[in-house]
């Protein structure tokens, strides 16, 4: 089957709907699926323990006799570590070196400062109390994933990670455990699905619940977060990944077509998108694309998601990239121009951005340092990648000298008048007679 994919210029008349149209990929919520995910979410909030280890059996197979068996030892994590190649131990090791050495220079700290009356000022930063990360598992392991949501936590101050992964026939992964391991994790439970988000949001006789949920999921996982949402803080409702290649010809064509490649071999729903001032050069790309598929593992998957959400668009010059690139706000955006910093500097949404014809975005998907948890479908307009951040809480810090209360006390009492609330202007009134 030839290789198929959409392709558009910046000079159609119809190009913006086009777009828009390319760009539409969040669907509605299934009710189908939301309705399962809420009778689960009902059943492990009324009986806990139980449901949980009904669930186990009835998705992952997993047959235990209490859900204490549901978690595995410390003991386990340490002996994945040993039970790596020596090269991949040291690659997680790594990974792990940088994105840490990274997301310390994330972190916050308290701040405070005094006025002249005496007025004291500030926040105090403060992590949560406990995390849960949720782990994808089953078709394809993911230690990545765990290094990149379990280490900010670490970095930020959490008290206690908790870690849900699913493990279908009973099945482990050495390396993701490994991975937790390394990160700090403090417990492991081998459950997933919209049951392992009911129990963090909930917690139940065995998993303590916790105060934020992070990592990604299938739909039914997204699905639960986004209805424990407002119990317990989320991350984010994580779609497809996607990426954005802006090229003007100067990289080797097999260079980008294998970038593209790449973000297409997740899923069908993933989407690959090269922008490009050389309409002989995308096709160059073209042609990259079509010798080189026959050789992926994967390519019946990158077939369809080029076929179904791919697209190769021409515009006329950088700034007319520039200008596409925002509008698509992409995940994933690797930029081999002539001038990359310029334009980098131009562009206003985009979950990362990777400068210079040698930096592929898989670098940061594993081990560059920078968080591999981004902003999809359009989000990055207004969301940031994961970080440390996500992981810290503020608090206002106010103390009024006996002085300050007199004169904020008049500004306060004008506005709550105002507004009506007398309650509010004889409280700041009260503290006014004191001087």
């Amino acid at each position: 089957m030839p290789l198929e994919i959409q392709q558009m210029s910046s000079a159609d008349a119809d190009f913006g709907a086009r777009l828009d149209d390319l760009l539409q990929r969040s669907a509605a919520p299934d009710p189908a699926v939301e309705t399962v995910v809420r009778e689960v979410i009902e059943q492990i909030r009324a009986r806990g323990d139980a449901a949980l280890i009904e669930y186990a059996a009835r998705f992952d197979r997993l047959t235990v006799a209490q859900a204490a068996d549901l978690e595995l030892p410390l003991e386990r994590l340490a002996a994945a570590i040993t039970a790596l190649s020596e090269e991949e131990r040291g690659a997680l090791e790594r990974s792990a070196e940088r994105i840490r050495a990274y997301h310390e220079r994330q972190k916050q700290d308290s701040w405070e400062y005094t006025e002249p009356d005496g007025t004291l000022l500030g926040q105090q930063v403060t992590a949560l109390d406990r995390v849960g990360l949720y782990v994808p598992g089953g078709k394809a392991a993911y230690p990545s994933t765990v290094l990149m949501t379990a280490i900010p936590a670490k970095v930020a101050g959490v008290g206690e990670l908790i870690m849900v992964v699913p493990t279908p026939n009973g099945e482990t992964n050495d390396a993701v455990l490994a991975a937790a391991a390394l990160s700090g994790v403090d417990r492991v439970f081998t459950v997933g699905g919209a049951q392992a988000i009911a129990a963090l949001a909930f917690g139940t006789e065995t998993v303590p619940a916790v105060d934020k949920i992070v990592g990604p999921g299938n739909v039914y996982v997204a699905t639960a977060k986004r209805m424990v949402f407002g119990t317990v803080g989320i991350d984010m409702i994580a779609g497809p990944s996607e990426v954005v290649v802006v090229c003007d010809g100067s990289v080797d064509p097999d260079w980008v077509a294998m970038d593209l490649f790449s973000q297409a071999e997740h899923d069908e729903l993933a989407q690959s998108i090269l922008i490009s001032t050389d309409a002989d050069y995308a096709a160059q790309v073209m042609v990259s694309m079509e010798r080189l598929l026959p050789d992926m593992e994967r390519k019946e998957i990158i077939q369809a998601s080029l076929k179904g959400q791919g697209a190769i668009i021409t515009v006329a010059d950088i700034d007319e990239a520039v200008t596409v690139t925002n509008r698509i706000a992409p995940e994933h955006l690797e930029l081999f121009v002539d001038q990359p910093r310029e334009m980098a500097a131009r562009i206003r949404h985009a979950g990362a951005i990777f400068i210079g014809p040698y930096t592929t975005e898989v670098l940061g998907d594993y081990c560059a340092g920078p968080n591999h948890t981004l902003p999809t479908s359009g989000t990055a307009r207004f969301s940031s990648p994961l970080g440390v951040y996500d992981f810290q809480k503020r608090t206002s810090l106010i103390m009024c000298s006996q002085q300050a209360a007199a004169e904020l006390g008049r500004t306060a009492s004008i506005l709550a008048r105002a507004e009506r609330l007398t309650a509010h202007a004889r409280s700041a009134e009260l503290r006014i007679g004191k001087t």
